[in-house]
């Protein structure tokens, strides 16, 4: 649980500003997954690309490896997102990425779209999303595009 809270503080620190004014969006979890966009649209699978291989936006590579290969020093604690979008739908990866905890009590993924429950957030960041429901959108449609 300390690693979990530490990762949390951490990308809360690196992480853009959400502002405070930007309340979350409602969703409807439906088994093991979002199926409805957070906004109303696609994400852009280029701009998701961008945040998944930025080491101070999402930190994915933090933890994952990707086919990203300009991106040096990828991780292997979690899955990697290679062939993400040929193992789960757009909901799933939605669900994984706003709250992967729904699914799996015991992971150290970071909620990346939830407020509550959070502990050892610095205050700055205390009522911010690591991402915006865009963002989400966008990483959703990226990790889409990964087939193999």
């Amino acid at each position: 649980m300390r690693r979990v809270g530490l990762l949390v503080v951490v990308l809360a620190l690196l992480a853009p500003a959400v502002r405070a004014q930007d309340e979350l969006r409602s969703f409807m979890i439906v088994r093991d997954s979002i199926p409805e966009s957070l906004t109303g649209t696609p994400g852009d699978a280029t701009r998701g690309r961008a945040i998944v291989a930025n080491r101070s936006v999402g930190l994915c590579l933090l933890c994952h490896s990707g086919p990203i290969p300009e991106e040096r020093f990828q991780g292997n604690l979690a899955p990697s997102l290679a062939g993400a979008g040929a193992r789960w739908s757009e909901g799933q990866l939605r669900l994984r990425i706003v709250d992967a905890a729904r699914l799996n009590a015991d992971t150290i993924m970071p909620p990346y779209y939830r407020l509550d429950h959070l502990h050892r957030v610095a205050r700055l960041f205390s009522e911010k999303p690591i991402l915006s429901a865009e963002q989400v959108e966008d990483v959703v449609a990226y990790l889409a595009t990964l087939k193999e």
